[in-house]
């Protein structure tokens, strides 16, 4: 369900704005707003919302609620309400990305805007989807309808990013998250498990587990710490979960393989389909390059996104491999006498937040040449 009907948001802007009429970056907003209610279910395929405006007003809004189902063009046009359906051909619409061109599991969206007679569509920023990147807002154009590219098309990007790095690079987008102590500490030493991060802040981490395809950790990850990998502390799906497990040493009564998730075994000896109860196995050479040849794995399993929580060896390899895009690095109260180094970044911090007595840092890296 949307968390404000067209109506509710319709008086907000009214109230907001009675002197003159919402801009397209107000209404754009509201597509970013709409295509994140998808996080989490869409994947491979982007989140995009979309809204019908007619003299500034919403009469119809929508979003790509999951994989297979219909576009978010598609819905905002089926939400119309029957008595204001006679002015579709008259609206707006306005989109979080360019409308595809493309049958996949749906039809192309170009089509449904032409069939409607619509003859103006906003749009925030191009599908890099081979067979879409900008040919799409090229059949409109040529069928006669009005585009305009780029409202905040900063946003828009971020928003897509995933998609759009997917489908440029053929890899996951991955993004990195870890704790570390305010002296640098990545765990205590002597192997044991130790929490950094406060309560609070693991809400955070699991909206960012729902949010992704896969979640990754290592052996010593497992055996140590033994955590479920699942979504329990926020809304949405749990991941794919992923452990390496090079010789094949991890004990099946861990939490990882427990009941209520798919578990995904990266090893060096064998490959196995997923038999009841147990998990499913996959070869891979984890000699030079194994980062790489993990990230075409699971490229080729359609895995679009990766969230690697695993331990300061697995962190620091993503790293030195120059294949990651994101990192969430979680500075905690609490403090070793001694212990594990962690990684230092070597991306970018664009943004920080503090989360109770936690400071969160988010770092880019620069995307690959």
């Amino acid at each position: 369900q949307n968390f404000f009907p067209p109506e509710a948001f319709q008086m907000i802007l009214t109230k907001a704005f009675l002197h003159r009429m919402p801009s397209d970056e107000e209404y754009m907003q509201r597509c970013f707003d709409l295509a994140r209610l998808g996080a989490g279910h869409t994947a491979p395929n982007p989140m995009v919302g979309a809204v019908l405006v007619h003299k500034g007003r919403i009469i119809g809004e929508g979003f790509h609620r999951r994989y297979g189902a219909p576009h978010a063009e598609v819905n905002a046009v089926a939400s119309v309400p029957a008595a204001l359906r006679h002015l579709i051909p008259q609206c707006t619409p306005y989109v979080s990305l360019e409308p595809c061109c493309i049958t996949g599991k749906t039809g192309p969206c170009t089509q449904v805007i032409q069939e409607q007679g619509i003859k103006k569509v906003v749009v925030s920023c191009l599908d890099l989807t081979p067979g879409v990147a900008g040919r799409g807002i090229g059949i409109l154009r040529a069928a006669g309808v009005e585009v305009r590219v780029g409202v905040l098309e900063a946003q828009g990007q971020y928003l897509s990013r995933v998609r759009n790095h997917f489908v440029s690079y053929h890899s996951p987008y991955v993004t990195l998250k870890y704790a570390i102590t305010p002296s640098g500490w990545f765990a205590p030493a002597g192997g044991r498990q130790a929490w950094i991060s406060g309560p609070p802040t693991r809400r955070f981490t699991h909206r960012l587990r729902s949010e992704t395809n896969a979640i990754l950790v290592g052996t010593d990850t497992a055996l140590i710490d033994n955590p479920r990998l699942d979504n329990r502390y926020y809304l949405g799906p749990s991941p794919l979960r992923i452990v390496l497990d090079r010789r094949l040493r991890l004990p099946q009564h861990l939490e990882i393989f427990g009941a209520g998730g798919r578990t995904l075994v990266i090893n060096a000896h064998k490959s196995e389909p997923a038999a009841a109860g147990k998990p499913e196995f996959l070869q891979v050479d984890f000699g030079e390059g194994f980062i790489q040849r993990l990230l075409d794995a699971l490229h080729r399993r359609r895995v679009s996104s990766l969230l690697v929580e695993g331990g300061a060896a697995i962190i620091r390899s993503f790293y030195q491999a120059g294949l990651w895009q994101e990192a969430w690095v979680i500075t905690g109260e609490r403090n070793f006498i001694e212990g594990i180094p962690a990684p230092p970044c070597p991306g970018t911090c664009i943004r920080k937040f503090s989360i109770a007595e936690d400071t969160i840092r988010l770092y880019h890296n620069e995307p690959p040449t």
